[in-house]
């Protein structure tokens, strides 16, 4: 079992930026890739990144690619999402996932956090 807690959401202005942080527990979370998705209201849940369970190998959705960079730490069992020059399309509540398969589709993960809000003003 993997458990997961996502923190640093919150309100910001367009052009700034924001740091997620998605805390883990459990022995077997090292060897999960980990991805952050998000789901605004009324729209489907979206792909953002995803990062390897080594730790080197990332992707991110060409929506925010260049804005947006994912990397772990495995001492302190820690995702982060780091962006940057945010935008009002991004508001968003941003999920962090853990999975076996090294996937973009969400349906492949097995874990979930609850969420964090991020809210873009504009």
């Amino acid at each position: 079992q993997v458990q997961l807690v996502e923190s640093g959401g919150g309100l910001v202005q367009a052009g700034g930026s924001l740091r997620l942080s998605c805390a883990a527990s459990g022995r077997t979370f090292g060897s999960y890739t980990a991805g952050w998705f998000r789901q605004a209201p009324g729209k489907e849940r979206e792909f953002v990144a995803r990062i390897h369970w080594n730790g080197r190998t990332t992707q991110s959705a060409d929506s925010v690619k260049g804005r947006v960079s994912i990397s772990r730490d495995g001492a302190k069992n820690t995702i982060y999402l780091q962006m940057n020059s945010l935008k009002p399309e991004d508001s968003a509540i941003y999920y962090c996932a853990a999975g076996s398969s090294y996937s973009s589709d969400y349906s492949q993960y097995l874990y979930w956090g609850q969420g964090t809000q991020v809210t873009v003003s504009s």
